[in-house]
């Protein structure tokens, strides 16, 4: 069976060039059927007459198939599955590989002929013909889920075009034109801020967990989410430079990447193939000096068997198969490995190191506690507390305003911000102070000293100079997050580590919530990398780290394995990164390293089982005790049930 075949650069790519057909799905899937249909055309017209000259073989209908006729009627039935693989032959002899599977199966199939074994010669060229078509269809399932991960980024963008918005496919934006931005979008392009604010989750981007508030000017990334407004965008990238296309380069490219296995079982076949085509040569001729009763026939036969039982497809095709396959599964359940190896390589991590925003936390500010004072009740506190963040733009103000109460709001004036503090006004007639410690302090108010030992943001209130409580802002952890450690755990993972940028108090939090073994805050980019590369210095430690800002792109590169949250991520962390975490689910790493446990748990079976069959069929058939139906099997049949094998990574459930 073809190698070449399998490779990711064969993927179709014109559902992301821009080309977009209106075609409804009914005409789709004519055209699949159509097409699958001529796909299978010559196996099935070649199966039909290889039986129908079989069976008046057997039964003898009809004397005259007999001679020529017979010759006649198996050439027809071979060449619509023998002429593409003698053409592939021929095409790698012109090219100077001429040791391939193309050539062992021409040499054995038209030996059969040469010989008298017509209906032989088209089986064997038939099953070969039909494990190639079960190749291809367990690579175009491998291709659709991958396909399918990569639809769920962006796909649009609205640009402004005949005085109006229209929804365009990104590719087709050029870099200048204005785009709009709605609430809760994506930002499609790269570009530069039109509107006079704006807001966004860029917690992907910078490792940070609060939302960065830009104003007209400033640069805005892919990637990024609009949290407050419709705004309108000019681009300053293209498409193609953008993140979601060079996502689609490193699937393409990502069987480049082979596993170590994969290289030797390569390697292995190209010093195999002519040794084994020399041993054929010597079987049929040596006998000669050392039989009594030597036939040329005979000892022909048996050395076109030896060819077909040591043809190398099973090796060749199931094993890089076998990976494709483990490819897949992950792809299907959003997660993108760049290549083989890295498969390998996630069976033999010991040592799980994570950063916290973005990878365990959500990255969004949200209300954790209030705490009001006995003089005030926790309603009256949010209603205070609320009319004056309304007249706030900065992010915390967002996430307070998204307390939900029945009471009628109050409305606030007079509101005057207090650099780097906070908050000064009026609401009902009273002063209402908002803001951090500071504030309280330059304004002669008493804090309770309790609040000195609180990690997360804090937002305190007082009224008419009197403290009246504070609300606690912190990021929210993922709903997986603790599923992601359990299960990190049950994958037998010896160590799990935090190392953060965020304060060393709130992440020492995190972790002791999360029961992660060691964690540190606090930490610069190239603080990480250190700790790391201190990491890997341990005997037998294979360390893998999991991030998804800029700030992670280092430590991502020298990590054995590097995974970064892709569904947010940054451009810089995807590129780096060896696997990428589509959904943003922690709870997935355990996923991966159990896909490629499995993957490599079935590669190895499809070796064994591959050597094991043809060994016993080879001593067999040098013997003269196999004919070509055992060879058959030996060579397709095998190669068939591998795929299958391969086939059923794709299948499970994870």
């Amino acid at each position: 069976m073809s190698k070449k075949k399998v490779n990711l650069r064969d993927i179709d790519t014109k559902e992301h060039s821009g080309e977009h057909s209106h075609d409804d799905g009914h005409n789709h899937g004519d055209a699949a059927a159509v097409s699958n249909f001529r796909t299978y055309l010559p196996a099935i017209l070649s199966f039909v007459m290889l039986m129908a000259g079989i069976a008046v073989d057997y039964f003898e209908v009809f004397p005259f198939f007999k001679g020529w006729i017979r010759i006649l009627w198996y050439t027809v039935t071979y060449i619509p599955v023998g002429f593409p693989v003698i053409k592939e032959g021929w095409n790698s002899i012109k090219n100077g590989d001429f040791f391939t599977e193309f050539l062992l199966m021409s040499i054995a199939t038209l030996g059969a002929f040469a010989i008298g074994q017509y209906p032989e010669g088209v089986a064997v060229m038939l099953f070969y013909a039909v494990g190639e078509l079960f190749q291809n269809a367990a690579v175009n399932h491998a291709k659709s889920n991958i396909k399918a991960l990569l639809d769920i980024r962006p796909n649009e963008a609205l640009a402004y075009r005949n005085d109006d918005y229209i929804s365009v496919h990104p590719e087709s934006v050029e870099i200048g034109e204005k785009i709009q931005v709605r609430v809760g979008e994506k930002v499609p392009l790269d570009g530069m801020l039109l509107s006079e604010k704006a807001s966004f989750n860029t917690a992907a981007l910078t490792g940070e967990s609060k939302p960065d508030t830009i104003a007209k000017g400033d640069k805005v990334f892919a990637g990024s989410i609009n949290l407050d407004g419709v705004i309108e965008i000019e681009t300053t990238k293209a498409f193609k430079d953008s993140s979601i296309a060079r996502i689609l380069d490193m699937v393409q490219n990502a069987t480049t990447r082979k596993s170590k296995t994969e290289l030797f079982i390569r390697k292995f076949a190209r010093i195999y193939t002519p040794i084994v085509v020399f041993l054929a040569i010597g079987l049929t001729f040596l006998p000669y000096f050392f039989v009594d009763d030597y036939v040329f026939r005979n000892w022909l036969y048996r050395a076109l068997i030896f060819l077909v039982i040591s043809c190398p497809c099973a090796l060749v095709i199931s094993i890089p198969l076998g990976y494709f396959g483990g490819l897949g599964a992950a792809s299907r359940n959003g997660i993108l490995f760049k290549g083989a190896s890295f498969l390998d390589a996630m069976t033999k991590v010991n040592t799980v190191v994570m950063d916290k925003t973005g990878t365990v936390t959500k990255g969004v500010f949200k209300i954790k506690e209030i705490v009001s004072t006995s003089a005030i009740t926790e309603t009256e506190f949010m209603q205070y507390l609320m009319a004056m963040e309304e007249q706030s733009t900065h992010p915390i103000a967002k996430a307070i305003l998204e307390y939900k109460t029945d009471a009628h709001n109050l409305v606030a004036s007079k509101v005057s911000e207090v650099a780097g503090k906070g908050l000064k006004g009026t609401v009902g007639g009273k002063t209402v102070f908002v803001g951090n410690k500071a504030l309280m302090t330059s304004n002669s108010i008493e804090v309770p000293f309790a609040t000195d030992s609180i990690v997360e943001s804090i937002v305190m209130v007082a009224i008419n100079n009197q403290y009246a409580g504070y609300v606690t802002i912190a990021d929210e952890l993922k709903e997986d997050a603790h599923q992601a450690i359990r299960q990190i755990r049950e994958a037998g993972i010896s160590k799990i580590i935090m190392l953060s940028g965020d304060k060393d108090s709130i992440t020492q939090q995190i972790a002791k919530e999360l029961k992660i073994d060691w964690a540190k805050g606090g930490l610069l980019p190239e603080d990480k990398l250190n700790e790391v590369e201190e990491l890997k210095k341990q005997p037998d430690t294979k360390v893998a780290f999991i991030g998804d800002g800029i700030n992670d792109a280092p430590v991502l590169a020298s990590s054995d394995v590097g995974i970064a949250m892709g569904g947010l991520g940054s451009d810089v962390a995807i590129e780096t990164a060896d696997v990428i975490i589509q959904t943003d689910q922690p709870s997935k790493i355990a996923r991966a390293i159990a896909i490629g446990r499995s993957t490599r748990k079935i590669v190895w079976q499809n070796i064994g089982l591959a050597f094991g069959v043809k060994i016993v069929v080879l001593i067999l058939g040098a013997g003269g005790m196999a004919t070509m139906w055992e060879a058959v099997f030996a060579d397709v049949g095998v190669a068939l049930l591998a795929i299958l094998n391969a086939v059923r990574l794709q299948k499970m459930k994870w």
